[in-house]
């Protein structure tokens, strides 16, 4: 059986794969993503959390936007969805560009 030679060429071929190959892996960056807060969903929870959005709205007289509910009613972007999901579904509030008001 005979030995193959490689030859230079193919040699800096596998090398430079294999650089290539090292040069395409790369390392997981740390994200300054928000970290959604833990919602309990139980209809006990939802309904603390439309009670919660129907107040913020209610002392605003007028609309506000998820941010704006979440800061006045002291709750999280998520947990203020959840509310609205709840009180929409009643129809006591409507979306209004962008923002939610009472109906």
């Amino acid at each position: 059986m005979a030995e193959k030679k490689t030859t230079k060429a193919a040699a800096e071929k596998k090398t430079t794969t294999k650089v290539a190959a090292e040069k395409k892996t790369t390392t997981k960056r740390a994200c300054a993503a928000k970290t959604v807060a833990e919602v309990s969903f139980s209809a006990e929870n939802v309904g603390f959390r439309a009670g919660d959005v129907y107040q913020a709205l209610a002392s605003a007289e007028g609309a506000l936007s998820v941010a704006e509910i979440a800061k006045k009613a002291n709750i999280s972007e998520s947990e203020v969805l959840l509310g609205a999901g709840w009180l929409l579904k009643e129809g006591k509030i409507k979306g209004e560009e962008n923002t939610i008001a009472l109906a």
